[in-house]
């Protein structure tokens, strides 16, 4: 979805320097995994933020912190099954099907249907269908992105810009600007935490967990900045390039037809739907496993703590994450916004509450690093507050440097996380009980 989708946004802002967008994008990623690497290392909780902002910062912080990551997961499901409406209108373009215009709300209904009925199975089976999906996606992209290299290296291109080494630069474009297109690449890598969810269904949760985060982190870093240089160069690096990168609709589908050939289209389209739909089962994992730990500590209805016997998945708390997210989507729809507005507007708000989130990790470790016990050295404390850093200017430029209506998303995801902070202030016996056994963590 990122490679379809978050390069456009991008490409209107700084022209040609995608790439190097993508680049900033991946350093201030890798600033914010720090501290999930390093806290997750001690931490084994089905919770992520929750349970790391809780064992570092006290009880009410860590509730604070999960409930700012429930609104990033609701929110992140409800723009992924937009996304797999704009996959499926794009797919049945390639295909040659004339749909309806309730078709994208069908659409959405029926993999939302889809989505609950793998994640209410062992998490074993969905994140094999996840990684099956996810694999063919990512060759697919790679084949097309080495033959986009290859025919450009050559002179066999429709385009006579060549193999042009400046998108990886930042150009003419000023530090505020790079800044601001850097919020839609950081929007590609959101919810890579979501993995700790899993946690304590793992074996060996705090070896994995932590190099399962810094492999999504670095491999998603490598191939996006790969391939957002071929879909560059793709298009032509010269003014009409640019200004057909930044019009695009679905940038894979485009490209493939122009390279390879209209059936390779076919097929991309085809497996980005797929993509789209594993993302789903991964967003809606990890809201219904946070759900499911905050109401096991206290928080919501005691339904929602109750687990299958055999399995171990939360049940109550997957049924509620697929009709929660269910109302998000088709109700957006149903007012009028098209599919691409339904992604597009909920990824922001999502990705504004899980930038709140992870500052709220950040600064657990900054406290956790200056503990006796820590075995961290203080020299590191300048990765998570950089962190910290780059996440503030991420929220700021959504305020300061957009247009409407994201100029409201950042009001929207600001008043979710002040309903928490306001549960916290006036149920503060709630928080605290809801931050007891996250206190009580091993921080061995």
């Amino acid at each position: 979805m990122a490679m379809s989708l978050n390069g456009i946004g991008i490409a209107g802002l700084v022209g040609s320097a995608v790439p190097f967008t993508f680049a900033l994008s991946f350093f201030g990623t890798l600033l914010v995994a720090y501290s999930f690497v390093k806290l997750t290392r001690r931490i084994d909780h089905a919770g992520s933020v929750y349970a790391l902002a809780g064992s570092t910062l006290g009880p009410r912080a860590g509730f604070f912190g999960g409930f700012a990551l429930l609104g990033t997961y609701v929110f992140l499901a409800a723009c992924i099954a937009g996304a797999c409406a704009v996959f499926f209108d794009a797919m049945a373009a390639e295909l040659g099907w004339q749909l309806a215009e309730w078709a994208p709300i069908a659409v959405m209904t029926v993999v939302l249907a889809g989505a609950l009925a793998l994640t209410i199975h062992e998490s074993k089976i969905t994140a094999r269908a996840l990684l099956i999906v996810g694999f063919i996606g990512i060759a697919t992209m790679l084949v097309l992105a080495v033959v986009i290299i290859a025919r450009v290296a050559s002179g066999d291109a429709p385009v006579s810009t060549g193999l042009d080494v400046t998108p990886l630069l930042p150009g003419d474009n000023s530090p505020a600007l790079l800044m601001t297109a850097s919020v839609f690449g950081f929007l590609s890598w959101a919810g890579f935490e979501s993995g700790t969810s899993l946690s304590e269904e793992t074996n060996e949760p705090k070896r994995v967990i932590p190099r399962a985060l810094l492999l999504a982190v670095v491999i998603g870093g490598l191939v996006y900045t790969f391939i957002m240089y071929a879909q560059t160069i793709g298009y032509g690096t010269d003014e009409a390039g640019v200004a057909a990168f930044a019009g695009a609709s679905s940038t894979l589908t485009e490209l493939a037809t122009t390279y390879v050939g209209g059936w390779y289209s076919v097929l991309l389209s085809v497996i980005a739907f797929g993509v789209a739909f594993a993302a789903l089962l991964s967003s809606i994992t990890a809201a219904s496993r946070l759900l499911f730990a905050l109401a096991r500590d206290g928080f919501g209805h005691r339904k929602l703590s109750e687990q299958h016997p055999h399995t171990g998945v939360p049940i109550p708390s997957v049924l509620t994450s697929v009709a929660i997210t269910l109302v998000l989507a088709v109700g957006l729809a149903l007012a009028g916004a098209s599919s691409v507005d339904v992604y597009y507007w909920y990824a922001t708000i999502g990705t504004l509450c899980m930038v709140v989130a992870y500052a709220m990790s950040a600064v657990g470790v900054i406290k956790y690093t200056l503990s006796p016990k820590s075995g961290i050295g203080k020299h590191e404390l300048i990765l998570p507050i950089g962190a910290i850093a780059y996440l503030v200017i991420v929220y700021v430029v959504q305020i300061t440097d957009q247009v409407e209506p994201y100029t409201y998303f950042p009001w929207i995801s600001g008043a979710w996380c002040l309903l928490g902070f306001l549960i916290i202030m006036f149920r503060p016996k709630l928080a605290e009980q809801v931050g007891n056994r996250l206190t009580a963590e091993d921080l061995d």
